[in-house]
């Protein structure tokens, strides 16, 4: 076993456990970092398919920005993640049940698994030789030119799910004095002020 596979396997046993960690984990905050260690491996992956782009674009947006943003909201807002567990306790066994069919498909997948002969040959055909042109560039002419609607197709996708988790976890707190912009551009003056005559030593 070479030095590059013994890497592979460390790096893929770490983000396999991260992943199980950031789902199990009980402790909010925990299972943030767990995901920032689940990114850094994931990016330690890219750079030995010699992918450097994606692993450094993997640090700089997922870690660096959207993992320590999910950190910062949890800790700073206060959540009641007692009632929001009590309220994916009702959807588990759908849940349950969505798993396990995922698992029977993924053992037909693998069960039935066989290479096709010109594998190789079709996986090199979709990007340039590496001499020829660097991998940052052949991966932009790769998103950009040839798969442009799927790649904002995907963009809309992420949109979609971003608006959605928006509306789920959206809570309208009733005891919070709101400014109302309307109210106050449609206020009528000349009931807007009340004269009281306060007589002394008496309050209102």
């Amino acid at each position: 076993m070479t030095v590059a596979d013994f890497t592979f396997y460390v790096f893929a046993v770490v983000v396999v456990a991260a992943g199980l960690f950031t789902v199990v984990s009980r402790n909010p905050v925990h299972s943030v970092l767990w995901l920032i260690l689940a990114f850094l491996s994931s990016a330690g992956l890219f750079v030995l398919l010699g992918a450097e782009f994606v692993a450094m674009l993997l640090i700089i947006v997922y870690v660096g920005a959207v993992a320590v943003l999910f950190l910062f909201v949890v800790m700073m807002l206060d959540v009641d993640f007692a009632e929001l567990k009590g309220e994916m306790a009702k959807y588990m066994p759908l849940a349950l049940l969505i798993g396990v069919v995922l698992l029977m498909e993924l053992g037909l997948v693998f069960g039935t698994w066989t290479f096709a002969e010109n594998a190789d040959g079709l996986r090199a055909a979709v990007t340039p030789e590496p001499a020829a042109v660097h991998n940052t560039r052949a991966l932009g002419q790769l998103i950009y030119d040839d798969y442009i609607i799927l790649f904002q197709l995907a963009g809309l996708i992420l949109l979609v799910a971003m608006i959605g988790a928006i509306v789920l976890t959206l809570r309208h707190r009733t005891w919070i004095k709101r400014q109302d912009i309307l109210a106050q551009m449609y206020r009528d003056p000349a009931k807007a002020m009340e004269v009281r005559d306060v007589k002394p030593g008496q309050g209102l």
